[in-house]
């Protein structure tokens, strides 16, 4: 399927603007122009409606993190997603995935918690999966408050969706599901996607260098943190079923419907959903495309569906 004309022309005025590239940027930068484009477009009447929202603070790996609760219009209880936003662990925020967060919380009835983790360089690897992962398991112990079901998940969108499916590695039974957005799971792999889609197309192969150099320092041990770091080398075999969306023209495709497939092979339950004419992002473009509004329409039903 060709590429969407309404993301086309996107990707042609974002290149017409003539910003130089994110990876001859520094991160400030990036953050900045990420939230020009997610959120400072938003007018006050664009924003989705849901019944109601909460600034609040959960524990973190290193202390309190910002957080957000999203609750859906009407009377609960309702299960409990916890939210990682994308950016590469080093851009994004509660705000540039307010829109998506709130898709989410009204079109699957679920109560979305959205975590402000640490990012890299200031805070490189493993702090986000800290805090992703002490943010997960406080909600774990505090569904009453949160959505007031019984059902925890964890997903997140790119490396978000990378941070969600460590998590779920190591929680294993305490989640109910997984909602994986393409995300990142094998960064050391290599795969056709990365080098059919690695220019033009959003994110591209410079970028995801650029990220990786911030957020993985030098003395890692890989051979230890393998599975930390890129989740397609863990251990699947206990870990909640999973939804993962992964978009034809995206460089990550590959590895995200490897890791649906490496999860089926371990037993696990997962639904993997490819959209075509997508690119990286699509979730966060729903006002400049019809067919991702309706691709991310599909993802959050199907989603829905999951949790039961």
């Amino acid at each position: 399927m060709p590429l969407d004309p309404q993301l086309k022309d996107m990707l042609a005025f974002i290149d017409a603007a003539g910003y130089p590239p994110m990876e001859q940027g520094t991160p400030e930068r990036a953050r900045q122009g990420m939230r020009a484009l997610s959120v400072d477009l938003v007018k006050p009447e664009d924003v989705v409606p849901v019944g109601s929202v909460e600034d609040m603070t959960v524990p973190g790996g290193a202390g309190e993190r910002d957080a957000r609760l999203y609750r859906p219009e009407g009377d609960g209880p309702w299960p409990t997603l916890v939210y990682l936003h994308g950016g590469g662990f080093v851009i994004g925020d509660l705000d540039t995935h307010d829109q998506t967060c709130r898709r989410i919380c009204r079109d699957a009835g679920v109560a979305v918690l959205s975590v402000d983790y640490r990012l890299a360089p200031e805070d490189p690897f493993p702090a986000g999966l800290e805090d992703a992962l002490a943010a997960t398991e406080w909600a774990a112990a505090h569904l009453g408050e949160l959505g007031g079901d019984e059902r925890l998940a964890v997903g997140g969108d790119s490396a978000g969706g990378n941070l969600a499916a460590v998590v779920a590695q190591h929680l294993g039974d305490v989640l109910a599901a997984q909602l994986l957005i393409y995300p990142v799971t094998d960064g050391i792999g290599d795969y056709p996607s990365r080098t059919e889609n690695g220019e033009g197309l959003f994110l591209t192969t410079a970028m995801m260098e650029w990220f990786s150099s911030h957020y993985v320092p030098a003395d890692v041990d890989l051979a230890t943190e393998l599975a930390r770091l890129a989740p397609l080398h863990g251990d699947l075999s206990e870990v909640a079923p999973a939804l993962v969306v992964t978009a034809e023209f995206d460089p990550l495709r590959d590895e995200g419907e490897a890791y649906a497939e490496a999860l089926r092979a371990a037993g696990v339950e997962a639904e993997q959903v490819r959209y075509d004419g997508m690119i990286h992002g699509f979730v966060d473009m729903v006002p400049f495309s019809g067919a991702a509004a309706e691709a991310v329409a599909d993802m959050n039903r199907r989603f829905a569906a999951l949790l039961g």
